[in-house]
């Protein structure tokens, strides 16, 4: 008995090499496309995490990592015994957790919305009018949202002033930051991530579709039985991506739009970094702060990807 399961092991792990040339030579296509994907993250991701060593040194450019002093947990110390640590985590964690309140649902909505157009042409019209801010600048969105927000040009406080009323700075208000940040976020976005949403759509059997109209369901009961379960798996995707991307709230549209008045709710750990990290010259400390964002966001992953399989396993 042993003998002959020892004997047919070979001829297992032939059969399994053949089978998977099989697949190779019948999907070599696809995998080739997937070749530049991997280079880019290898080359620009992987590669670059040899660097995080300088976390624990007090980094010298003329040293190099080599000669660099090795400090230990020096710079993590620094980190979170700075007195700005916990506000500039507070709002990296509230301007996270806005646009993913706010600009998540966004493009699920609007791409509902658009599926149930039945013109195509106004349909194709209306998505190239929604996704191209996704292709302008923050630099030219920054431009824009300051002209349109300026106290003595801006149409905001001309209708304002109409009204009787005196003219708000709102850029200086930090009241009004976090809004005017998240507004102009969503607007930017909410038409790239319709496209995402549309295409999964697509990927749902219209059959499906055909059987509810015959048992009577309505548009609305369509959407809740057909189309968002049948996109739920996207959905769970992208919120899990979000979720493991919460202290990253990118560094131009806050760096264009902040000011000293609103650093007490602007400032976040892009900006933290760029002015005590880089403008100062501590490398290791900008590091450390990578490194710290990148733990974190590595935890968020994997315990929003098991909620998700438990919640997924519970509703779908």
């Amino acid at each position: 008995m042993e003998l002959a399961a020892h004997e047919s092991l070979p001829a297992v792990r032939k059969s399994r090499w053949q089978a998977f040339r099989i697949h190779m030579a019948h999907h070599k296509w696809l995998y080739l496309f997937l070749v530049p994907g991997f280079l880019y993250l290898f080359i620009f991701k992987y590669i670059p995490m040899a660097g995080i060593v300088i976390a624990f040194q007090d980094f010298s450019l003329v040293r190099g990592i080599t000669g660099s002093q090795w400090v230990g947990f020096d710079n993590f110390d620094y980190l979170f015994q700075s007195r700005d640590f916990y506000k500039v985590l507070r709002n990296s964690i509230v301007l996270s957790v806005y646009q993913i309140v706010w600009g998540f649902p966004a493009p699920i909505v609007l791409a509902l919305m658009l599926n149930e157009v039945r013109h195509m042409l106004f349909k194709r019209v209306s998505q190239t009018v929604l996704y191209l801010p996704h292709f302008i600048s923050w630099v030219v969105l920054a431009g824009m949202v300051i002209n349109f927000l300026s106290p003595s040009t801006g149409p905001v406080n001309a209708v304002i002033k109409s009204l009787g009323y005196e003219p708000i700075p709102f850029l200086l208000k930090p009241e009004y930051f976090r809004t005017i940040l998240v507004s102009a976020e969503v607007w930017k976005g909410v038409g790239w991530g319709t496209i995402i949403y549309l295409a999964a759509m697509s990927s749902i059997d219209p059959t499906l579709y055909e059987s509810a109209r015959i048992d009577g369901a309505g548009r609305f009961r369509q959407i809740r039985h057909i189309t968002l379960p049948g996109i739920a798996p996207t959905i769970v995707v992208l919120l899990i991506l979000s979720v493991g991307n919460i202290l990253d709230n990118g560094f131009e549209q806050v760096f264009l739009l902040y000011n000293p008045m609103t650093y007490d709710v602007a400032d976040v750990f892009e900006t933290f970094t760029y002015r005590i990290g880089l403008i100062d010259g501590r490398l290791s400390f900008a590091a450390a702060v990578g490194l710290f964002k990148a733990v974190v966001g590595f935890i968020l992953i994997v315990a929003a990807n098991r909620l998700a399989r438990l919640f997924g396993k519970q509703i779908w």
